[in-house]
């Protein structure tokens, strides 16, 4: 038989599918599933335990009226289920019972993360949209606050202090889903820095607008697919200075958020541009703006560019502390989740493990447990661990 397993990220849920295939085929799936959208019938593909370690609900279990409103009690947001066919050799994938004990033992739930609704992703698209569509408008202080105002919600609501990058994606089109992640990194980056609220929205608004200048560039520039020459380039790097020039005569916008716009290409090291200042000399908001603006652009894929895995997209961030601030660089790490709780993942020695926790100082090096063995792997911790990778 044609056996084969695979791991499936889903950037539209942001999770991952464990997938066991035969010729090629899917026969079973596990997902994950908010707990107000499971049915009578659905079968768990999780144990569900109490403090003391006692498993309430094994895994495998058929939910029934009873079970899911007992799940419902429990304040449990959602769940793993299994979907397909079963298959007598699926048993070759799976823990047994004691290494799936110890999974649920060691299992660290992840910090809360941000989540935009269908709605809110909806009239956030139709503000950015319309920022960006006209920039000499009366009121784009007003939907750019609007904006601002329901991704500051969205943040709020279940005091949100991480993120999986593709729950964002508000649009196909590079300009609005560009802003609205660096308008949301940008927050959490400053949240998780002790900014007070006022100071957080304002940032938000920044991101949203940090891009308006490039209305100004020369779409033969702005959307060329190949290298662009040097002298395209510096038409290029004008788009922070003729975002700031749209925004300065419009009394509504603070100037924190004006600094944000013109200086969110500088470098510490004072190789950025427009003006090409250093660190004293760089806005704070300016600072937090740079690490959002260049992690989503490595991590989008552009005509001229495939992405970047989140992965490398991070590591390469962490080889920047010449050009970017360290302390606002910590933190921007803290908020990022790249192996949720419970997403299968391989190691660099070939086993294949279950990440139980997640260190928001280390994004890259999660703790995990082979499914096999049962072997506890402290990526960030453990020394014996420091030549093991996620592959």
């Amino acid at each position: 038989m044609d056996f084969r397993y695979k791991i499936v990220y889903n950037k539209e849920r942001q999770l991952f599918s464990h997938n066991l295939y035969f010729w090629g085929k899917p026969v079973v799936r596990r997902k994950y599933i908010s707990t107000r959208a499971i049915k009578n019938g659905m079968v768990i593909d999780q144990a569900i335990v109490d403090r003391t370690g006692r498993i309430l609900i094994a895994r495998k279990t058929i939910l029934d009226d009873f079970l899911i409103e007992a799940l419902r009690k429990m304040a449990i947001s959602g769940i793993y289920i299994r979907e397909g066919e079963e298959d007598p050799e699926e048993d070759v994938i799976e823990a047994s019972p004691e290494v799936e004990e110890k999974i649920e033992k060691l299992k660290v739930a992840d910090r809360a993360r941000v989540n935009l609704s269908e709605s809110v992703k909806k009239r956030v698209t139709e503000g950015v949209k319309y920022l960006y569509s006209d920039t000499a408008s009366a009121d784009l202080t007003d939907t750019a606050a609007r904006v601002t105002g329901n991704l500051m919600d969205s943040i709020m609501e279940n005091d949100a202090v991480a993120l999986n990058i593709d729950v964002l994606k508000v649009s196909d089109e590079y300009t609005f889903k560009h802003s609205v992640d660096v308008s949301t990194i940008s927050m959490l980056i400053a949240k998780k820095s002790g900014f007070p609220e006022m100071d957080i929205q304002r940032i938000g608004m920044a991101g949203l607008l940090h891009d308006l200048g490039k209305s100004k560039v020369p779409n033969e520039v702005l959307n060329k697919a190949g290298k662009l020459t040097e002298e395209e380039f510096a038409i290029m790097k004008k788009h922070s200075l003729y975002g700031y020039q749209i925004l300065k005569e419009r009394k509504d916008i603070p100037q924190e958020v004006l600094m944000g716009v013109l200086q969110h290409h500088e470098k510490i090291n004072g190789k950025g541009y427009p003006m090409g200042v250093s660190a004293e000399q760089i806005s704070e908001y300016a600072k937090i703006l740079s690490i959002a603006d260049i992690y989503d652009a490595l991590v989008t894929e552009r005509p001229y560019k495939k992405a970047f895995s989140q992965q490398d997209a991070i590591e390469m961030i962490m080889a920047m502390t010449d050009e970017l601030d360290i302390t606002y660089m910590r933190n921007f790490l803290a908020i990022m989740i790249l192996y949720p709780v419970d997403s299968v993942v391989t190691l660099s020695n070939g086993e294949r493990a279950r990440v139980v926790k997640n260190n928001p100082q280390y994004p890259l090096r999660p703790t995990v447990v082979s499914i096999k063995t049962g072997a506890v792997y402290n990526l960030s911790e453990d020394i014996k661990c420091a030549s093991l990778i996620i592959e």
